[in-house]
């Protein structure tokens, strides 16, 4: 059976409602892949409040920014000055994050967090939800209003959203052509 792992954007959710959201889906761990875990506007999500919220309902909570994070310190992985994907998911730290993942996946329902509600807007999809695929791992994007749009529909937005979509859909270099635009567009610049 192949493991699922949701993602999930905190967006401006009131704690509870946000927790209700994680309930509804059966997910008991959060991977939070954000660099810095904290926000201005919505204080309910910053590293230590969410982390107790979080516990206090019975999910766990993992910090995986370092590893996972979209705005790396390694400037390695720098080019023209943004973040260059392909170079951040090929480092070790990442790949020991996706590692992370996985085993957590083989006996929780993970989520990853980040702070977009859009999954497609954000490098917990375009970035290590792509990895994650790449794994074997099924993902399942949990929308604002609290539903669900599986991996495979969120390809095939992104295909139409980026103008991919040309002769046979699920033509795998499409795909990855189509990841790759996105992911130039929404890559964290200096």
């Amino acid at each position: 059976m192949t493991a699922t792992v949701h993602t999930i954007g905190h967006s401006n959710h009131p704690i509870g409602r946000f927790v209700e959201i994680l309930k509804a889906h059966g997910v008991d761990a959060v991977a939070d892949v954000r660099s810095r875990p904290y926000s201005r506007f919505a204080p309910q999500f910053r590293r230590d409040p969410l982390r107790q919220s979080l516990e206090g309902a019975a999910i766990a909570y993992v910090f995986l920014g370092a590893e996972l994070g979209a705005r790396t310190d390694d400037p390695s992985c720098w080019c023209d000055g943004a973040v260059d994907y392909h170079r951040l998911a090929a480092t070790p730290l990442f790949q020991a994050g996706l590692d992370r993942v996985r085993k957590g996946a083989a006996d929780r329902h993970v989520a990853l967090l980040c702070m977009e509600r859009d999954p497609l807007t954000c490098h917990r999809c375009i970035l290590v939800g792509r990895h994650l695929a790449r794994r074997g791992l099924a993902l399942a994007h949990i929308h604002y209003d609290g539903t669900v749009e599986t991996g495979a529909d969120a390809d095939a937005r992104l295909m139409r959203e980026t103008g991919t979509v040309q002769g046979d859909v699920l033509a795998p270099d499409a795909l990855a052509r189509a990841y790759d635009i996105r992911g130039q567009k929404i890559a964290y610049r200096k």
